[in-house]
């Protein structure tokens, strides 16, 4: 049976990669001068709002029983996952926070042996002790260091909380863009997030200036991009091709994290996440398939 190439697929998540390290980077400002709740709410609902004419322009067809149990599922992963994230974001740097997210692919091998019913192989077993390893080269050298300010520690296990919860979403991800469109997931995922956060709104919703609204409008515009362009990629490639595309956003990290925040870039962290990704080399090297046929 002949394969399509997945490089198109490939390119396309790595502009969804680069299009969600800069809302990251939009949502840390927004977060420090808003709070996280109230960017993380209004980006959803100005993303509901964007994605609706679409939907509606396209036929305005309801999920399925089926498909709305996934968006629900997916959409309950990132509730949990995007407020962890970016609590821990607006208190250390963004290069470190996406490095420790690079755990996620790992812990979503055994997922996948729980939800997908695969089989874990003893090199999946090695990738996640030399991916720990790096986690642990990154947060050693975080908390080790004394000149950071009271709350670092808590906001490195912000982030690794947020990318168990990730490592979930990574799953669901595959499972959602075989069965429904872009505009599907992104108007959904973004209503069905917002109304799971909307309840703790009277005590944690604050109002916002116009400079901010801007801020949080431009991050609702990357992640509705970034939703598009990575559904695309994942109905058409496998979730094992297209994981390591993750690991560009690194890149992405630093350097917005050097553009706009000033942030510096460790030794540690770089070793840390050279670790991490080569970790999940020998995690993706063991799940390409064996024939060429």
């Amino acid at each position: 049976m002949r394969r399509h190439s997945p490089v198109l697929p490939i390119l396309v998540a790595c502009l969804g990669i680069a299009s969600f390290s800069t809302m990251d980077a939009t949502m840390k400002g927004a977060s420090m001068a808003a709070g996280v709740y109230t960017a993380l709410v209004l980006r959803n609902a100005l993303g509901t709002l964007m994605m609706l004419p679409v939907w509606l322009a396209k036929g305005a067809a309801l999920p399925c029983r089926a498909n709305l149990i996934i968006h629900a599922k997916r959409s309950a992963m990132v509730a949990c996952m995007a407020p962890l994230f970016f609590w821990g974001l607006v208190r250390m740097p963004i290069a470190e926070a996406i490095a420790l997210s690079f755990i996620a692919p790992l812990v979503a091998l055994y997922l996948a042996a729980v939800m997908l019913g695969e089989t874990i192989r003893p090199r999946a077993i090695a990738a996640s002790l030399v991916g720990f390893a790096g986690a642990l080269v990154i947060i050693g050298a975080r908390l080790g260091d004394v000149s950071l300010p009271p709350g670092s520690g808590w906001g490195v296990a912000a982030v690794l909380a947020s990318a168990m919860f990730y490592a979930v979403n990574l799953v669901l991800q595959r499972q959602q863009a075989q069965v429904a469109g872009p505009v599907e997931v992104a108007l959904f995922q973004n209503l069905l997030v917002a109304l799971l956060l909307l309840p703790a709104a009277p005590w944690l919703l604050r109002g916002i200036d116009l400079a901010v609204l801007g801020q949080v409008a431009a991050a609702a515009v990357l992640a509705v991009i970034a939703l598009l362009l990575l559904t695309w990629a994942y109905a058409r490639a496998e979730a094992q091709v297209l994981l390591p595309v993750e690991y560009t956003g690194f890149a992405w990290a630093v350097l917005l994290g050097w553009l706009w925040f000033d942030e510096a870039v460790t030794w540690t962290t770089v070793a840390g996440v050279a670790l991490i990704i080569g970790a999940c080399w020998i995690a993706t090297r063991e799940a390409m398939p064996q024939s060429k046929q």
